[in-house]
């Protein structure tokens, strides 16, 4: 690979990074809905999930510095794509979640290579991040 190829691959991933973090932030900041609207028996399903989701942004977070960049910070909020009023609509907004969080990963495998090609992302990207409270229910 070239110079300007390899800067242009390293400058992809970089983006790829920032958009996977953004889309963790959202689902962060979506989860937050999901947990105050979804039912009892589905609330841990929801909570395992946020955390999970806090977790890999944390690490996307780490991997943004590491690349030498400054991690794109979290909205102080988001337009949700419909009311949550209730646990049926809870439940398709995490599934909602889950797919663009899922659609996300799959641009940032496209993009890195090694590790990051093989490891977490990569599951992301196929299937439902985060085992959440959509996953069974949408």
């Amino acid at each position: 690979m070239t110079v300007d190829r390899t800067r242009e691959a390293k400058d992809g991933e970089l983006r790829a990074l920032q958009a996977a973090l953004a889309a963790e932030h959202a689902a962060v900041y979506g989860y937050g809905v999901v947990g105050g609207r979804i039912g009892e028996a589905r609330r841990t399903e929801a909570r395992t999930a946020y955390d999970a989701h806090r977790a890999r942004r944390d690490a996307l977070v780490r991997a943004v510095a590491d690349a030498g960049a400054e991690p794109v910070a979290a909205a102080a909020g988001y337009a949700l794509p419909f009311q949550v009023s209730d646990a049926a609509s809870a439940v398709r907004l995490a599934a909602r979640l889950e797919d663009r969080v899922a659609g996300i990963y799959g641009d940032l495998v496209r993009a890195s290579e090694g590790e990051r090609r093989r490891g977490p992302p990569r599951r992301c990207a196929r299937r439902r991040c985060g085992r959440s409270a959509g996953a069974a229910g949408a």
